[in-house]
């Protein structure tokens, strides 16, 4: 019954006086600094403020209740926003935060209003928290994202010549990079009917097992879309460590420079070369 009378007195003390809700938009625009704009903010903490008063009237104190339902997706919501806005995770929790600073107690308040507003505190720290957990997810799905975003843009693939493409990698090598080269060759053999593909790999730092087992996942594949590959950028060092290592790419064609590359595979196509050799 304690708890019921805290959730009522809470609905008393929220709905008494107009103020209190823009005493909740003043405190969390300064601490913004004015990096969302005052009408925006009204409207998101306006929305927040009903369904709370809502929540507080049909479900009581237990923000997991049903009732709060409105509550935890408009904080969802209010939390992808500041998230994609760029927005640190306390400049996203105050706006939950400072929603129980105005009815902090004073001096004068009742025993019956402590007990509320401590009752509010714990509500509010649970929606805090919340809505952090909630940031965190979007932002993390905002750096997935952005990581394969970068993927794609560091894995280019470039048409050299009628029925050759080619794909310069630079940077290390890994599985989930690997992925995309392999994705985005196999593509782009099959919307510029190529039959032939160039790995260069002049701009990858170290070629140990891994890469090289990589390589020839990406080869077979390319194989198995009837194109022929071959792998550039084989610099002395790369070949010796190659050796040493006992990794062997069969019947692959290497060359040391992307040049050489395109030569051979020009070759091997009876394509007449132009004077003075490729450029």
């Amino acid at each position: 019954m304690a708890v019921e009378r805290a959730s009522e007195r809470l609905v008393e003390l929220l709905t008494r006086d107009d103020a209190v809700q823009e005493q909740w938009v003043a405190a969390v625009a300064a601490s913004l600094g004015g990096r969302i704009s005052r009408a925006e903010l009204e409207r998101e903490l306006s929305d927040l403020y009903q369904a709370l008063l809502q929540a507080l009237d049909k479900g009581g104190l237990d923000w997991q209740d049903e009732a709060y339902s409105e509550v935890r997706a408009l904080l969802v919501e209010l939390s992808r926003s500041r998230a994609r806005h760029g927005f640190t995770p306390t400049e996203t929790a105050v706006s939950v935060f400072a929603g129980k600073d105005v009815l902090e107690p004073t001096a004068g308040s009742s025993a019956e209003d402590i007990t509320a507003y401590l009752q509010l505190a714990r509500l509010f720290d649970a929606l805090g928290l919340f809505t952090i957990e909630a940031y965190a997810r979007t932002r993390e799905e905002i750096i997935s994202a952005q990581a394969e975003q970068l993927l794609e843009l560091s894995t280019p693939v470039v048409k050299l010549w009628e029925g050759v493409v080619a794909v310069p990698l630079v940077g290390t090598l890994d599985s989930a990079r690997t992925q995309v080269v392999m994705e985005k060759l196999l593509q782009s053999l099959v919307d510029s009917e190529s039959e032939h593909a160039i790995i260069d790999i002049t701009g990858v730092p170290a070629v140990d097992t891994e890469v090289a087992q990589h390589l020839l996942k990406t080869v077979v594949a390319a194989r198995l879309m009837g194109a022929e590959c071959t792998i550039s950028g084989i610099r002395p060092q790369i070949a010796q460590t190659l050796v040493a290592l006992g990794v062997q790419f069969g019947d692959i064609v290497t060359k040391a420079t992307l040049q050489d590359a395109l030569r051979h595979v020009l070759q091997q196509s009876g394509t007449a070369l132009p004077s003075g050799g490729t450029r």
